[in-house]
């Protein structure tokens, strides 16, 4: 039983880093195919994400949002729903901290960074808890819903930005009024780096400690496991549906507060800026693991750091990262397939207990 626990715990790193490598390869294949030295290319992402304390800042700054944004679709994956609904989470809870940061602009620095938190995580719980109320109620599919909802989110932060809380000094770019200098959240002392990165990193723990070390989230991975059986059980399987999607939205939403409040200082068109679909990628590539979800962000923020490198010393697009990361999608939605499968990481017959053996005799 001790070894088939390892070989699953093994299986679990290798799988998914088998994947990461093919799709390297992968990769490859389509930056030779453009023109592009692969290895070239693999050196420069590794210079623009990890090569030197500049661009390792600039690294988590990028992985701050991807960890809030990606238990997003990690929690409600321990109760079996897949939502996508990551991006529009981060944008209402953005709009609801800009909102907020305004309307009490006068208040003390502390009180208006706490208010803008509360707000998003407010708004950004609702707006994903009514995707896990029209699952459970209706029997609408949430992954199609999420989805959906992130369009409207869109929609409202243009009408929004573009009308009723736009600054009118913003011309080329349309904004909302900025949120003042003393109420942004501030950097660790000699960085670039936001606070926001505390965020993240204290949400996936605390996540993680309640999924699995507490009876709620027992209860939570029954219902995932067995939904029926959770039911026969006398398991609530409502309000822990409509709980873990609030839970799962308000983490999203406090990414859209720490991208504000941090980075843009307003809410404009840049806070749709994809975190919320990278998220996703995250929480797939860490098997909806919050803890193992902290370095996954890492790494793939650092991907995403790699774009303006890739366009001036390689003459690739921009988005070529967006190629990378579809294709590691792709790659990772495939290897699901493969646990289980695997010869190696299952314990050879000799190995077995022998009282399957015995009982026969």
């Amino acid at each position: 039983m001790l070894l088939q626990n390892w070989l699953l715990k093994l299986e679990k790193i290798c799988i998914p880093l088998a994947a990461l490598i093919f799709s390297l390869f992968i990769f490859g294949i389509f930056c030779a195919a453009v023109g592009a030295n692969p290895f070239e290319v693999y050196g420069s992402i590794y210079k623009a994400a990890f090569g030197s304390w500049f661009s390792f800042q600039n690294t988590l700054i990028r992985a701050a949002p991807l960890m809030l944004s990606s238990l997003c679709t990690a929690l409600p994956a321990q109760l079996g729903l897949i939502i996508i609904g990551n991006e529009g989470a981060i944008v209402i809870g953005g709009l609801a901290a800009v909102a907020m940061g305004l309307a009490i602009a006068t208040f003390p620095p502390f009180a208006v960074q706490s208010l803008m938190a509360i707000a998003s995580i407010i708004a950004g719980g609702l707006w994903i808890m009514a995707v896990g109320a029209l699952r459970y109620y209706r029997g609408v599919n949430e992954t199609i819903s999420s989805l959906l909802l992130n369009y409207i989110a869109i929609a409202i932060l243009n009408q929004l930005v573009g009308g009723l809380m736009r600054d009118p000094t913003s011309l080329n770019k349309p904004s909302t009024y900025p949120i003042l200098d003393v109420n942004m959240l501030g950097n660790f002392p000699g960085t670039r780096i936001h606070y926001g990165l505390i965020y993240g990193i204290i949400a996936c723990l605390i996540a993680y400690f309640l999924i699995q070390r507490t009876t709620f989230g027992f209860a939570v991975r029954t219902v995932g496991g067995n939904i029926r059986a959770a039911k026969i059980a006398g398991l609530p399987v409502g309000k822990l549906t409509l709980i873990i999607c609030f839970l799962a939205g308000s983490c999203a939403g406090l990414a859209g507060m720490a991208e504000v409040a941090a980075v843009h200082g307003r809410a404009n068109e840049s806070l749709n800026a994809n975190y919320g679909y990278s998220g996703i990628l995250v929480a797939f590539i860490a098997r909806h693991n919050p803890l193992a979800a902290v370095f996954v962000s890492i790494l793939l923020g650092g991907i995403l750091a790699s774009g303006g490198i890739l366009q001036r010393a390689h003459n690739l697009p921009d988005a070529t990262v967006l190629v990378f990361q579809g294709l590691v999608f792709l790659v990772i939605l495939y290897s699901e397939s493969l646990y289980g499968r695997l010869p190696f990481f299952k314990p050879s017959l000799r190995q077995q207990p022998s009282t399957n053996l015995t009982t026969q005799v």
